[in-house]
Order: structure tokens, then C-alpha cells, then sequence
């Protein structure tokens, strides 16, 4: 499976703090947004992954990330000139994708949960068609929701719903099998002029081939599209960090975790950052995996 961190738009909510940089380029406490995505594709095993952003803002992604080698990764770049839609990352991305089934992942959302990790590789092991991530929220007539039976079974899908069947929002991760393209290809734009993410999802629904994982209790999604929320995230973000003494979407910790780069390999990457809080947090889990400091 590949990836795709979808960071483009033009953070309008956020504005006049994202009119000179993107949005999922802003600091969510200790690290840029985009790392959290990231870390969530990581956290699958994938180690393909493309950034998808505006041509203006392409190459402070790339003076961020690098081409991956460093996480053991690869990053591949491509632009979305105007914000088309989700979708349109499956239309992009094609060439990328190749004949793979691929993850989608949006640039300025945050997950954190226990065992996050493996429900995340069992979806990609048993991946039959989509699978969709629901959290409970308490206004979904804001978000997509899904709706379940009593044995978990996917039943509808609704896009922002006046009178909503469930509290289940479906958040900004979804896998897909390689139909995907084809099916995102064949959209046609909405009245909005978007080709739509719940186009595609409603293609695997009618098909039988749409799964929802709830996360849900011990979990956190966190959306950071206004000045509030993106305060709010860094508050959750710091008051973990303090309390557990872990980082969270610490990518270079992942990686090393995951086995993508070796211990050594992650001093390596720590002792660059080594006049941060950040850095020194890097060097010492490599030592505790058996760096030589």
C-alpha cells in the first residue's frame, strides 16, 4: 500500500496566519502539522508516500521533508493547483499509485489512540474495498457520518445530513483498494465544483465493499482547521507529552520503532536537533534501543 498526506487548500479559516505559509506547516506544539499525518501512514507500515500541496507551497515541503531517506521513506511531491476536491489526489496521484491499494490521509488531521498502530496494519491486511475511520462527535451534522447496524455493517453514508442516523463522523484517513483511480477518475464534479471523497466511499457502499472501524473510546481525532481548534490541539498535544514523557508523531522515533532505521541512525538524526527539547527526546530513545551515543 502507498500513501498520500493530502495538504493543499489555502487555509482560509486561519487566515491572515496561513496567508504567507500552509496551514499544515503551522507548529501543533512541538513539530509541524504535517509530521501527524504522516506519523499515522508510518504507524500502517507504508514507507511510499506522496505530498500532495499548492505550487507555492510544494517546496517548503520539500525543504522539510526531504526525499524520506532520513525515516527510511520515500516522499514523492505533486501539486494540486486549485482545491478540486479530495478526490482529485487519486486523479494526481495516479501515476504514483501504480497498481497498488492506497491510503489517503488529510494534511491537518490528528489521530492518537492506544493500538492505533495495529488497527491501522489490520486494515491494511484485510483490506477488501474501503475501509473508513468513524469517531463520535457530538455535531455531525457538520461531517460526513456513516451509519452501522447492530453487527458493525456499514449501512449509509451522508454528507453534512440536516437530521443525521448516527454520531459517526468518517474522519480524513480512508484506505482503498487500486479501483480507486478508476472510480475517482469517472466522478463528476459536485454543485461545489469538487469531485467529492463521499462520491467514492458511496461507489465501495453500493458495491458491499465499505467497512467503518469506529475509533472510539481512548481515542482522539482532532481537526485543526480554525484558530481554536489548532490552539486546542496543541494544549492535547503538550498535556500528553508533559504527563506520559512519549512524543507524539515523533517521526524519527517511528521510524525506528517500525524498524525503518536502525538506532544509530536515529542519534544521527536527534544529535542535528540537538539545541531542541526534540532533538535531545530523539537522541535518548536511540540510546535506550542501543545507540552508541
Amino acid at each position: 500500500m502507498k500513501g498520500i498526506v493530502l495538504a493543499g487548500g489555502s487555509g482560509t479559516r486561519l487566515h491572515p496566519i496561513t496567508q504567507a505559509v500552509s496551514k499544515q506547516l503551522l507548529p501543533v506544539y512541538d513539530k509541524p502539522m504535517v509530521y501527524y499525518p504522516i506519523s499515522v501512514l508510518m504507524l500502517a507500515g507504508i514507507r511510499e508516500i506522496l505530498v500532495i500541496s499548492t505550487p507555492t507551497d510544494l517546496p517548503m515541503f520539500r525543504r522539510l521533508l526531504g526525499n524520506g531517506d532520513q525515516f527510511g521513506v520515500s516522499f514523492s511531491y505533486a501539486e494540486q493547483p486549485s482545491p478540486n476536491g479530495l478526490a482529485e489526489a487519486f486523479v494526481i496521484g495516479a501515476d504514483f499509485i501504480g497498481d497498488d491499494d492506497v491510503a489517503l490521509v488529510l494534511g491537518d488531521n490528528i489521530f492518537y489512540g492506544q493500538g492505533f498502530s495495529s488497527r491501522l496494519q489490520q486494515a491494511v491486511r484485510e483490506l477488501d474495498g474501503c475501509v473508513l475511520f468513524g469517531y463520535p462527535v457530538k455535531d455531525p451534522e457538520r461531517y460526513g457520518v456513516g451509519e452501522v447496524d447492530d453487527t458493525g455493517k456499514l449501512l449509509t453514508i451522508e454528507e453534512k445530513p440536516l437530521k443525521p442516523r448516527s454520531n459517526k463522523a468518517i474522519t480524513g484517513l480512508y484506505f482503498y483498494d487500486n479501483q480507486v483511480v478508476d472510480i475517482a477518475r469517472a466522478l463528476q464534479p459536485s454543485k461545489r465544483g469538487e469531485l467529492e471523497i463521499t462520491d467514492v466511499n458511496l461507489t465501495y457502499l453500493r458495491q458491499d465493499r465499505a467497512t467503518l472501524v469506529e475509533l472510539s473510546r481512548g481515542f482522539a481525532w482532532l481537526d485543526t482547521g480554525t484558530h481554536d481548534s489548532l490552539l486546542e490541539a496543541g494544549q492535547f498535544v503538550q498535556v500528553l507529552e508533559h504527563r506520559t514523557g512519549v512524543r507524539i508523531a515523533c517521526l524519527e522515533e517511528i521510524a525506528l520503532r517500525m524498524g525503518f532505521i536502525d538506532a544509530d541512525e536515529c542519534y544521527a538524526l536527534g544529535a542535528k536537533l540537538a539545541k531542541s527539547g526534540y532533538g535531545d527526546y530523539v537522541k535518548a530513545v536511540a540510546v535506550a534501543a542501543g545507540a552508541s551515543a
